[in-house]
């Protein structure tokens, strides 16, 4: 019982997301799109009830991601996450009445067989929940700095797939800090109550760095296709919390010889996040610079 709690609610979490993906990314085809940073794109959003029901959806899976990094360890709540691409296609296709193809289901199958083979074979143990301020710095100036040079990077590109990559690593990247700095702030509201959650500094710390996840992936979905954007969002994601779950919750993976079916687990996760992007399905879900009936019927919403 006490791994099956933290993995129901991180499935959970993945099914919330995915549905906040398709209501966000339809909201996102009925704005203008940028070649720039737009701090207005939020307000155009948030004018759209569409938008807004992606928002409670984002709250909804903040909810039981929290429950689940509370009572399970770092690199094995996140990497789950990868399940959020296939369940976004799968909500999206009976939200918009779209059939799944046979090979979008072979897709599908990858990504779930190859986080199964990742998992199995790496099997994460540790659920340390207290991290000195000495590992935090390092880690934060690290990730800090990588979103930078991977959003002046982007930014130096016209959009299309180098854009749209950078902006998804760079939203990876601030999605696993603030898993990480989350699983820290419910042990402390776990422990000390509200009053101790209140004033931890990790608890505006993942409030800050998820706001600015959820501006950099508004930004993402505007920036490119969404095969050179997804893959890396979905498993940078992944390998960014393991990596932060070893060096900051003294988390442990298999090493060695296990090393090599780990890769061919992301291998595989890599080939059915690639195939799914690229699926008519997804495709539609992407802004373009010319409106398409998907954008007409996500308009009508």
């Amino acid at each position: 019982m006490g791994a099956l709690v933290p993995v129901l609610f991180a499935l959970c979490a993945a099914l919330c997301n995915a549905v906040a993906t398709v209501l966000q990314r339809r909201a996102a085809l009925t704005v203008p799109r940028s070649d720039h940073l737009r701090a207005g794109l939020m307000l155009d959003l948030a004018r759209r009830p569409v938008w807004l029901g992606g928002m409670l959806a984002v709250v909804a899976a903040a909810v039981s991601q929290a429950i689940a990094l509370a009572t399970g360890a770092l690199s094995v709540v996140q990497p789950l996450f990868v399940l959020e691409l296939p369940l976004t296609l799968l909500v999206a296709s009976l939200l918009f009445h779209r059939r799944l193809r046979r090979a979008a289901w072979m897709a599908v199958v990858c990504v779930v067989a190859g986080l199964g083979v990742a998992l199995a074979t790496a099997s994460p143990t540790g659920n340390r929940t207290h991290v000195p301020i000495d590992r935090w710095v390092p880690a934060a100036a690290v990730c800090g700095g990588v979103v930078a040079l991977l959003v002046v990077a982007a930014f130096r590109r016209p959009v299309g797939p180098v854009r749209a990559a950078c902006l998804g690593g760079a939203t990876a990247l601030c999605y696993s800090f603030t898993a990480a700095l989350m699983k820290t702030a419910t042990h402390i509201l776990d422990v000390d109550g509200l009053v101790g959650f209140l004033t931890a500094w990790q608890s505006y710390g993942f409030a800050v760095t998820g706001v600015g996840a959820l501006f950099l992936l508004e930004n993402t979905m505007q920036a490119g296709p969404l095969v050179a954007s997804q893959p890396v969002l979905t498993v940078g994601d992944a390998l960014i919390s393991v990596v932060l779950g070893v060096t900051l919750y003294d988390e442990h993976i298999r090493s060695g010889w296990w090393v090599l079916p780990e890769l061919c687990g992301v291998a595989l996760i890599v080939l059915g996040a690639t195939a799914l992007a690229r699926t008519s399905l997804a495709q539609s879900l992407m802004a373009s610079d010319t409106p398409s009936p998907a954008t007409s019927e996500a308009s009508s919403l």
